[in-house]
């Protein structure tokens, strides 16, 4: 049975914000004690590619600016994550200091807000990526080892739960 290599996550700082550095996940859900799973009970809805009025005429594209063009079809993003923690402290314990997680705001699009808290999870998981080894040997491929190792970019540990309906919320 082939077998792949997997190595444990670099240490290149003491915080897990400066191991993201050069992480290609997006740092979109990071915790004070690192990433977590977000954990959502529903739908979130978001607007459709072409918005149209009540008339079917078709809203100006520049409402929308976070629009992308991909393959000629234009595609609307909402953003769905400015995550905050209202009991957080810079340089709190967070290992011994549980109190940021009772509560945790996440803000979707410009309306809408959704609260939470910050659980632990009965059995962690890992986040792994693949990294391409940088040349094997004749030997080894040969063997029918491929040029791929895995690497475990972090270990997550919490999940945040939102359990109740978004609250309307104005513009700041």
């Amino acid at each position: 049975m082939p077998s792949v290599p997997l190595f444990p996550p670099h240490k290149t700082g003491s915080s897990s914000s400066s191991q993201n550095a050069f992480s290609p996940l997006p740092p979109l859900l990071q915790t004070p004690s690192g990433l977590a799973i977000l954990e959502l009970q529903g739908t979130i809805n978001i607007p459709s590619s072409a918005a149209t009025d009540k008339d079917g005429t078709v809203d100006d594209e520049s409402n929308y600016p976070d629009k992308d063009t991909l393959d000629g079809k234009t595609t609307i993003e909402t953003e769905l994550g400015r995550l905050m923690f209202p009991d957080y402290i810079d340089g709190m314990d967070v290992d011994n200091n549980t109190k940021w997680m009772k509560r945790a705001y996440l803000f979707v699009g410009r309306y809408q807000r959704m609260t939470g808290e910050v659980k632990k999870l009965a059995k962690p998981l890992a986040v792994i990526q693949r990294r391409q080894r940088a040349s094997p040997s004749p030997a080894e491929i040969g063997k029918g080892e491929g040029g791929d190792e895995l690497e475990i970019v972090e270990i997550i540990k919490y999940k945040i739960v939102f359990a109740s309906r978004p609250e309307p919320v104005g513009i700041e």
